[in-house]
């Protein structure tokens, strides 16, 4: 049982860590790009 109070704040700190890289990459716009790389390879723009 001791193990489960160093596992639960370790957890829940990598979870607040992913939470905030997440934040982090919606706000620098790294979502708005519907149009990747992958997308413009099959398009025919000539």
């Amino acid at each position: 049982m001791n193990v489960l109070v160093v596992l639960i704040p370790v957890s829940l700190i990598l979870g607040g860590i992913g939470l905030v890289a997440f934040l982090w990459t919606v706000r620098s716009d790294q979502y708005d790009d519907d149009k990747g790389n992958a997308v413009r390879i099959l398009l025919d723009d000539d």
